[in-house]
């Protein structure tokens, strides 16, 4: 099916494009009331994630109320360690947690690589559901959480302000560390595989902890394995997006991706030296600006996109929009990019 806005595409590849294409990281989520609706008709997250007319329904609903110019499959980048045999929980307030954890040998032969279309088949069906009902007005990005961030909640056993058991298993078992990151770098291949396979138009790497971890240690346990990835996966456009790993941007130029998300803490101007030209940026906005008022919102869009004019650009936040935003706020934004 020919796809009617297909910008998001053209400006990943660098080709022409009559403006810049904007979407938001979570914007299929807590910030729309209609989001709200559709949770609250389920048992909690899990089920929403697991229940593919839902999820399409969310994954939809920004390109309706919010005029985005892609729509992001509604799911979560913890899918993987469940499909591999480590399930886990969503805790109201309190995040991700893992009853059991993987810290050895034994632990480790528990699981498996997972197969991405039968084991994710919930995430896959959402997938060709959406496309159908999108009907070809806007590209469907699918995603993945990096091999790092995957292996952190799996050691850990849930969210962290440092990390430090996933990290101190770096230092003491690095080799048990590869053969872990290994498996889940297997795995997401095939699921990112079945994600394109079911119609996902771009994906997108989120490594969510990259900036937990020092430059030698990212070197070793977290960019070659998102490189395999990027790799491995021909058939769309890739976008990696490396929050706080803002030592890593020149190698991150060398990846085998066409864009390059950075967070609000990477300069533009630094970012693209660094970076270079054969690569299209995604970003930056913080997304507290979007707590200020419709003039603030407006002046701050201006000033990022003045950034990053003349030079291959998706706009978006610099991280995930935060659920007490205000949807007005956020249509500011995007109606501010449009009229660039």
């Amino acid at each position: 099916m020919q796809l009617q806005n297909d910008l998001l595409l053209r400006a990943a590849k660098g080709e022409k494009i009559e403006r810049t294409p904007v979407w938001l990281m979570r914007q299929a989520g807590r910030i729309l009331p209609e989001y709200r609706a559709v949770r609250e008709s389920v048992s909690g997250f899990i089920e929403l994630a697991q229940t593919p007319e839902l999820a399409s329904e969310v994954t939809i609903q920004p390109v309706d109320i919010l005029g985005v110019d892609a729509a992001i499959i509604f799911s979560d980048i913890l899918v993987i360690p469940e499909a591999m045999g480590l399930p886990y929980e969503m805790v109201e307030k309190r995040g991700p947690f893992f009853p059991n954890t993987v810290r050895s040998e034994s632990d480790l032969k528990k699981l498996r690589v997972a197969d991405g279309a039968n084991d994710l088949s919930y995430v896959i069906k959402a997938i060709e559901i959406t496309k159908k009902n999108l009907a070809g007005r806007v590209p469907l990005i699918g995603f993945a959480g990096a091999p790092w961030t995957i292996f952190a909640y799996m050691v850990e056993g849930s969210g962290s302000k440092t990390f430090s058991k996933a990290r101190e298993m770096l230092y003491t078992q690095p080799k048990f560390s590869h053969q872990l990151l290994q498996m889940i770098t297997d795995s997401t291949i095939n699921y990112l595989k079945a994600q394109v396979k079911a119609g996902a138009d771009l994906v997108q790497i989120f490594d969510s902890w990259a900036g937990i971890l020092g430059p030698k240690q990212y070197a070793e346990f977290s960019y070659p394995y998102i490189s395999q990835i990027c790799d491995a996966i021909s058939e769309v456009p890739k976008t990696v997006f490396a929050k706080g790993a803002f030592f890593a941007r020149e190698e991150m130029g060398k990846l085998n991706c066409e864009t390059i998300g950075l967070d609000w803490n990477m300069g533009i101007a630094e970012s693209r030296k660094l970076i270079g030209t054969n690569k299209t940026l995604q970003g930056n906005l913080d997304p507290a600006a979007l707590y200020g008022n419709p003039d603030q919102v407006r002046q701050a869009t201006i000033d990022m996109m003045d950034q990053f004019k003349g030079t291959r650009h998706i706009a978006n936040l610099g991280h995930g929009v935060y659920p007490d935003i205000n949807p007005a706020m956020v249509k500011v934004f995007i109606e501010t990019v449009k009229n660039y």
